[in-house]
């Protein structure tokens, strides 16, 4: 599948041995003392290179560790390798294919965090998420994955962008609880952010007794047979008690949809603006390397002022006022975590001006910019392939939107079309 950009063998084979001998004298040091974990290579590591999927980082070795790779050291983890992202985490693909098929995408831009997890070959793996970066390639990939609430999770190096998320993929939802708090209780959140709520294992199964149906972007764009098996999945909860909203029922949830109705327009040029300045650095130190993608985001860039940064922002903060607003009607939001199984490897989707070859972020952009807790549940596939759904949360929930996927996962039934 081409996940790895590098294993570090020797320095794994130390740290399990490490591990090994504290549980033999009863001594181990958190709850995923001795497991082994793959870390996007946008963050830094000590021991390997972190080439950010760009040839212009080839030779880059910072020989220092992201706040949440120190945490999960110090945690007793075992940092197997860096797994593939696209450049820059952005929309220009690294070769990883998905586990499930050679000829598709495994989403991105943490393609091979979410690949190493649909292949079992860890149980779990850090990705980071500024539009989709987490949950996407988790719903092609049948992972479990989170995407914190924002700021819950120490970016080290990754503070350039406003929207920047540092996430866990992982095999179980059990796994993947342990992961973030453990990384939360050393690491603690963003500055100025008070960090991860909840406590150091997975909430207990919470039913919840209303779930918004949340559209954005992407119910338009769903194909014929992810809504059929996502329709169903909703009436399977219906029929466990759940009571189902939709924007036609309810004028807030309609208040809401049309608050994030462009989110991938927002978010395509909040990120823009705010990586353009190392985006022109490496243009003037290198003089050009940067694929077609990325050059057209800096292009949309170049085009903003101040106010347009402003009115972005703005449009941004209405969106999470709205959200905000519906925190009464429901216990969460429920959708497809992408709009359907992922694409060929060879696809060309265009939304809002960018080249997405890894997926289009419909369903992901929505989440990223309300800085909302986000759970992706591997509950679908059709035609073969993965297809995820996310429970969405006000932010600082993330515990209490942990037990309602945990009580989902465990009472709502697959579905394959």
């Amino acid at each position: 599948m081409r996940a790895w950009v590098e294993i570090n063998t020797q320095e794994a084979r130390l740290a399990a041995d490490a591990s090994t001998k504290r549980y033999e004298q009863g001594r181990a040091l958190s709850a995923i003392d001795g497991m082994p974990i793959g870390i996007k290579d946008l963050l830094m590591t000590k021991d390997m290179p972190t080439r950010m999927g760009s040839p212009l980082y080839e030779n880059n070795f910072p020989k220092q560790d992201s706040a949440c790779v120190q945490a999960l050291r110090a945690a007793g983890a075992v940092v197997l390798g860096k797994t593939v992202t696209t450049e820059l985490g952005m929309s220009h693909p690294g070769p990883t294919t998905n586990p499930f098929s050679p000829e598709h995408t495994p989403g991105g831009s943490s393609s091979g965090s979410a690949a190493v997890i649909g292949a079992c070959m860890v149980p779990a793996a850090i990705g980071t998420q500024v539009v989709g970066s987490v949950i996407r390639p988790a719903s092609f990939c049948a992972n479990y994955a989170l995407k914190p609430t924002m700021g819950a999770l120490n970016r080290g190096e990754r503070q350039g962008f406003s929207q920047s998320h540092i996430g866990v993929h992982a095999g179980s939802l059990t796994d993947m609880w342990r992961v973030a708090t453990e990384i939360a209780k050393r690491s603690g959140g963003d500055p100025g952010y008070p960090g991860l709520f909840g406590g150091p294992e997975l909430h207990a199964a919470v039913r919840p007794a209303r779930l918004v149906v949340m559209e954005a972007q992407g119910w338009s764009e769903l194909d014929a047979d992810t809504r059929s098996a996502f329709e169903e999945l909703l009436s399977d909860l219906s029929g466990a008690g759940v009571e189902i909203i939709r924007r036609s029922s309810h004028s807030m949830v309609e208040l809401f949809e049309r608050a994030i109705g462009e989110s991938l327009e927002i978010t395509r040029d909040v990120c823009a603006y705010e990586m353009r300045w190392s985006l022109e650095n490496l243009v003037q130190q290198f003089g050009g390397g940067l694929s077609d993608s990325l050059t057209s985001r800096l292009d949309i860039a170049r085009q903003m002022t101040i106010d347009d940064y402003r009115l972005v922002l703005s449009r941004r903060e209405a969106a999470r006022t709205a959200h905000a607003l519906i925190a009464h009607i429901a216990d969460a939001i429920i959708s497809p975590a992408s709009i359907g199984p992922a694409p060929r490897l060879d696809n060309k989707g265009v939304d809002s001006g960018v080249v997405h070859t890894t997926g289009l972020p419909n369903y992901n952009a929505v989440t990223s910019l309300l800085g909302a807790p986000t759970i992706t549940i591997p509950l679908l596939a059709v035609g073969g392939l993965p297809v995820g759904i996310q429970v969405v949360g006000q932010q600082h929930t993330d515990d209490r939107v942990a037990g309602i996927s945990r009580w989902i996962a465990e009472t709502i039934p697959a579905r394959s079309i």
